[in-house]
């Protein structure tokens, strides 16, 4: 009786996991649907090189790519060493090493409640979209320690450190409004620096940063790849036509 139970079981088994990898691809889907639309441009250096300086500037006291260096960014982004250090590097450390904060890790915690993490992949990981998101999705809520929450992060541990940029955002729920949280359910009520147009290009430029840091080489690897593919078709395709006429040369 007991190794009929364990066979009948078997099979609920099988179809419960079978059910929970076929819906972990729509819950993911699902999730992504609730971003804003973006399209990253990484391959437009100027974007890139504002997106390096307004990273330098808001985020990296905060946040570091430890797998990026600066002399790297010069490389990609036609910048000399001097330009690095007048316009991206703030810390003193030297063109040759990765970008750091210079915020202590204990102090971080103590201050956030955990440490920043380093946003070297965070658009591998979390994808474009949601990045561009979440730095558009930061609404006032008075519960939260310091004062804001974010739609695409809840009970989020981060200030809003583009608020005075972006202005600030309410919550309405069932509403999507226009301004900076266009198709979101955020209403702007105290404008900032920023018109909402050049609110979105500054995030733009930030996100297409943060793409282009997440794979320095991605331009290599796409010319690489052409290459390799001009290589079998060019060189390998007449080869195997040849091959293909020897091999059938009796067959009639």
């Amino acid at each position: 009786m007991s190794r009929l139970n364990a066979r009948g079981r078997a099979p609920v088994l099988t179809f419960l996991l079978t059910a929970l990898l076929l819906a972990a691809p729509a819950s993911r889907a699902q999730e992504e649907a609730k971003t804003l639309p973006f399209t990253d441009n990484a391959s437009n250096v100027a974007s890139v090189q504002r997106g390096a300086r307004d990273f330098m500037a808001y985020c990296s006291g905060c946040h570091s790519l430890k797998y990026l260096r600066y002399n790297r960014i010069g490389q990609d982004l036609g910048l000399s060493d001097d330009m690095l250090k007048q316009n991206l590097i703030f810390s003193g450390v030297k063109v040759g090493e990765p970008v750091t904060t210079s915020m202590p890790a204990k102090s971080s915690e103590d201050w956030f409640g955990r440490t920043p993490p380093d946003l070297s992949l965070e658009t591998k990981s979390r994808s474009p979209e949601w990045v561009y998101s979440y730095l558009m999705g930061f609404y006032l809520d008075k519960t939260r320690p310091f004062g804001v929450n974010n739609l695409f992060l809840p009970n989020v541990a981060m200030p809003a450190v583009l608020g005075e940029l972006q202005g600030w955002q309410v919550k309405e729920e069932g509403e999507k409004t226009a301004g900076h949280g266009e198709g979101l359910p955020l209403k702007l009520v105290q404008p900032g620096s920023m018109t909402p147009e050049e609110y979105k290009a500054f995030v733009s430029d930030l996100t297409n940063f943060m793409v282009y840091a997440a794979e320095p080489t991605a331009k290599e690897r796409v010319s690489t790849g052409w290459g390799v593919m001009f290589y079998l078709i060019f060189l390998l395709l007449p080869l195997t036509y040849f091959l293909k006429k020897e091999f059938w040369r009796d067959v009639h």
